[in-house]
């Protein structure tokens, strides 16, 4: 059976080796993966509602209401159990802020909510009267914000309330680092903090690298020509291959050329976990510094990549929304997502959210007001699907959505629609082999990379944000 390589470009880089975060599997490996693993139940039939539910209305009428109006929609925070009173002073402003917007209707469309240690979706819910089904700001508010650590508040939480809700999080060190965030989407709701009336693509094809030469010439190129296209208000800027480099991208997170919304798209750096740059540094985003993979061997410096810490004091990313299509870009799960041989392999000491957009979100000059990323490795399944060439649906919809004024957290709800999809798609499949038919190991393999693929993209940041562009700019 021909390896999996052969129809899939491996994203994300070791730079702790210099080698491929992804080594070579089968597609029976794979495909015994995807067999093996199941959803929880309750999971699995919300998904299929969900999908359901889709297929009858359009994304607008899910909820029958307005997602750019917080008063129709609500808006509510998730502390972790015992640390709500830190948080709560640390986000005052902000808090006040979503107060005011979101109760204007009924006081009950505001909330403030705890998760319990250990706590799943279904058992959060359930404790606060809330069964599957589409959100009901009058019984729980659609957009949610998680606040605390992967570690007291999962990843699995998060993608699986990010289901039926428009979920966001803010995860950082210091309570510092919360009220700078807090005031930053403040000063943006008020008209006082803007950023440039343009949308920039960043894409690097590093010499030799078939995953980031597939980026580039599927997804950056033509989602830059379709915005462009349809997008007359919006200037796009596209910083492509050659001119792809460290330097190009400081400039646009948080230098003289930061835009109101940056797409990027390249590998995301991975370190072993003994390796001391290992949570400072995983998901820094490779640029087109690295001279590919026949170019370079061993240990990757930092030149080659751009990290939290290469974000100076001087810099100022006030009111950016990013989009990181890499590897860890978001942040980095306890276990690899696609673990081998039946067992979960372990790749962080605990999980983490990554220090970039942390970085980026709380910074002392004005933040950003969200990241849009991808927790463990991302794979071109997003956006090019085999046999059938490049699908940018999800990519468009999404991007035109914020460009039109809408809320992070609505636009990418394309997103959890394309794992429902998949899941559902995957479950037939695996019950179809369960009963004695012949698995097809390479729909089973692709479905199962994509659903995860599809499942793993987080909002960073307030998912009630959008974007706020100042006046027209002349380059």
């Amino acid at each position: 059976m021909a390896p999996i390589i052969e129809t899939l470009a491996l994203n994300g880089i070791n730079a702790t080796t210099g080698e491929p975060l992804q080594q070579e599997a089968t597609l029976e490996q794979i495909a015994a993966l995807a067999c093996g693993e199941q959803l929880a139940a309750g999971d699995l039939e919300e998904l299929r509602r969900w999908r359901s539910h889709l297929e009858k209305d359009h994304l607008d009428t899910r909820f029958e209401i307005d997602p750019r109006n917080l008063a129709e929609t609500g808006w509510g925070v998730i502390f972790p159990e015992d640390r709500q009173d830190e948080f709560r002073e640390a986000l005052a402003p902000l808090l006040a802020l979503r107060k005011a917007q979101a109760s204007g209707v009924s006081e009950n469309r505001y909330r403030e909510l705890v998760h319990r240690p250990g706590e799943s979706k279904a058992r959060f819910l359930a404790r606060y009267r809330v069964g599957p089904g589409p959100a009901d700001p009058d019984v729980l508010p659609y957009y949610l914000l998680i606040v605390g650590s992967p570690e007291e508040i999962s990843f699995r939480f998060q993608y699986q309330l990010d289901v039926q809700y428009a979920v966001g999080r803010l995860s950082f060190v210091t309570a510092e680092e919360y009220s700078r965030y807090a005031a930053s989407v403040v000063a943006a709701e008020r008209g006082t903090l803007t950023a440039a009336r343009r949308v920039s693509f960043f894409g690097v094809s590093n010499p030799d690298d078939r995953a980031t030469a597939s980026s580039l010439r599927n997804l950056v190129e033509p989602l830059a020509a379709s915005i462009s296209r349809d997008r007359a208000a919006w200037p796009v800027e596209t910083v492509l291959g050659p001119d792809a480099t460290k330097a190009a991208l400081a400039e646009r997170l948080g230098g003289a050329r930061t835009p109101a919304l940056l797409f990027t798209a390249s590998h995301g750096v991975g370190f072993d976990p003994a390796d001391p740059r290992h949570v400072a540094h995983q998901g820094a985003l490779l640029c087109q510094d690295w001279p590919g993979p026949k170019g370079w061997w061993g240990q990757i410096p930092q030149d080659h990549y751009l990290a939290g810490d290469d974000v100076p004091d001087t810099a100022s990313p006030a009111g950016l929304v990013a989009f990181f299509f890499a590897c860890y870009g978001a942040g980095t799960p306890l276990y690899d997502s696609f673990e081998s041989n039946g067992e979960q392999r372990r790749i962080a000491a605990e999980s983490f959210v990554a220090r970039l957009p942390q970085r980026l979100l709380s910074h002392p000059k004005g933040g950003a007001l969200a990241v849009v990323g991808h927790v463990d490795r991302a794979w071109s399944y997003s956006f090019d699907w085999p046999e059938s060439g490049k699908q940018l649906q999800v990519f468009e919809s999404a991007l035109g959505r914020l460009l039109e004024g809408y809320p992070v957290g609505a636009a990418t709800e394309y997103f959890n629609q394309r794992y429902a999809e998949l899941s559902t798609d995957l479950a037939e499949e695996r019950e179809e082999a369960r009963w004695g038919a012949k698995p097809d190991f390479l729909n089973l393999s692709q479905l199962w990379t994509a659903a995860h693929d599809a499942r793993s993209y987080v909002v960073l940041g307030d998912p009630a944000v959008r974007l706020a562009p100042g006046p027209a700019v002349e380059d």
